[in-house]
């Protein structure tokens, strides 16, 4: 059975960081690209960082570049979400997800098979 549990998501003022955690199991974690969402309240889920493996360089959203870095431990199934410099706009819950080699854009939704059930960021002014 494929899980990803999320986890490290907390209330923070503005300005501090946060490091989320997402856990996998049930498939082979190093043939998938781990890829970061958000859902903020009203809005669509955003893609925010994708890793896949070596030689591609993780790739970020606009608006997580130069703050945030995705990385992974293939060892431990597991992929981290470094976020410093964390802004109000920031808030929102926060999903990771599963993309098989090969399944198209790493910035789309749909190119995800498996989600996580999220975790809350706050970020407060």
């Amino acid at each position: 059975q494929v899980r990803l549990v999320e986890s490290g998501g907390a209330l923070v003022q503005a300005g501090g960081s946060l490091r989320l955690a997402c856990a996998a199991s049930g498939f082979t974690f190093s043939n998938y690209a781990m890829g970061w969402f958000r859902q903020a309240p009203g809005k669509e889920r955003e893609f925010v960082a994708v890793i896949r493996w070596s030689p591609y360089a993780p790739n970020y959203a606009n608006s997580a570049k130069g703050r945030f870095t995705i990385s992974r431990d293939n060892a431990k199934n597991t992929v981290y979400l470094q976020m410093n410099s964390l802004k109000p706009e920031d808030t929102a819950v926060y999903y990771c997800a599963a993309a098989p080699y090969g399944s198209g854009s790493y910035f789309s939704r749909g190119s995800y098979d498996h989600w996580g059930q999220g975790t809350q960021v706050t970020v407060s002014s």
